[in-house]
């Protein structure tokens, strides 16, 4: 193998090489309780898993929006719209479990789509038209819950809900692997097989390219591009499922921010803002470092102010990387 292609593969594959950086650092510097590592205990990386699926969900969404050159500043306020959606209806409006997750996965859906049409339709960039999505969004969820959370209580009385739904806030496989870190796999999984196998993938990847240059080669620009902004808020709303069923609480609030933290892990993991680059499995890998940064920062009592500067300067690291990228032009996962 040649130095070109040693450099070529070290770029992308950065955010992995990234993290087993990172890990092996967080080893070095773990505190240790009676001779183990705190890092390496098993609850502990589970937990680092359990802490990052809600925004791990959300950058998988995010990834394909930023393929075809877009971002989506909405996904935040979709999960806290989401999470007060689903308790208002298990609890108040007394749903059954499955017509409500469905009715809030198609509420995220349905948001996308809109954001979608708007910006491949009408030409709206992205940025415009999620920053206001992301203002509408957070208006319904406060106009939703009359500005107040929303508690969750089990049972089979009226304003409980569901039994099973707290399953979200469980462990399966003996009670070692947290749901919702269980459900960021599968969804990251599936992310991956449409990134590989479909033509969908390189219509993505085309767009973002070169989104003229595909329009005239026949690929269905807008379809596409619509396709994906819904699909992005599909999984925030299934991240704002997650969430509340992880807290067993629905916050209008809930979610602030979180659009940037997953912008974080993506562009971590090496996908172009510009487009056309990038993969889910960079964006786990991505999603894994912050988190395993932000733990190991977490456990030797950093002030959580330099942990928001390192988070950043990690940020900042990974975008100047991918200036330096061979053959960064062109487009191709």
């Amino acid at each position: 193998m040649t130095g070109r292609r040693v450099l070529a593969t070290l770029f992308r594959f950065q955010s992995v090489f990234g993290l087993v950086v990172v890990f092996a650092a967080a080893i070095v510097f773990s505190p240790s309780n009676d001779g183990d590592l705190v890092f390496l205990g098993a609850d502990n990386l589970l937990n680092v898993v359990r802490a990052i699926s809600e925004i791990g969900i959300l950058a998988v969404g995010m990834t394909l929006v930023i393929l075809v050159g877009g971002i989506d500043l909405s996904v935040g306020s979709v999960l806290g719209l989401a999470s007060v959606g689903v308790a208002e209806l298990l609890t108040t409006s007394d749903w059954a479990l499955v017509p409500a997750v469905l009715a809030i996965l198609a509420l995220g859906l349905g948001f996308g789509l809109v954001q979608g049409v708007a910006s491949a339709r009408f030409r709206i960039q992205s940025f415009i038209v999620t920053l206001a999505g992301m203002q509408i969004a957070r208006g319904l969820a406060r106009m939703w819950s009359g500005g107040e959370g929303v508690s969750i209580t089990y049972g089979d009385g009226p304003g409980q809900a569901p039994v099973p739904f707290s399953l979200l806030g469980e462990r399966t496989f003996n009670g070692t692997v947290p749901i919702p870190a269980l459900i960021f796999v599968v969804v990251a999984a599936l992310a991956m097989v449409l990134l590989r196998v479909s033509a969908f993938s390189r219509h993505i990847y085309a767009i973002g390219g070169n989104e003229k240059a595909a329009r005239l080669s026949g690929v269905p620009v807008v379809r596409v591009k619509v396709l994906v902004f819904g699909i992005c808020g599909l999984l925030a709303a299934l991240a704002g499922i997650v969430h509340a069923g992880q807290l067993n609480f629905g916050g209008p609030n809930d979610g602030n921010g979180y659009e940037l933290n997953a912008i974080a892990a993506v562009v971590i993991g090496g996908t172009s803002l510009s487009g056309g680059r990038g993969t889910v499995l960079g964006t786990v890998a991505g999603a894994l470092l912050v988190g395993v940064l932000d733990n190991i920062l977490q456990l030797n009592n950093i002030d959580s102010n330099v942990q928001l500067i390192v988070v950043g300067v990690v940020i900042v690291f990974a975008a100047g990387l991918q200036r330096l990228r061979p053959g960064r032009a062109q487009a191709g996962p």
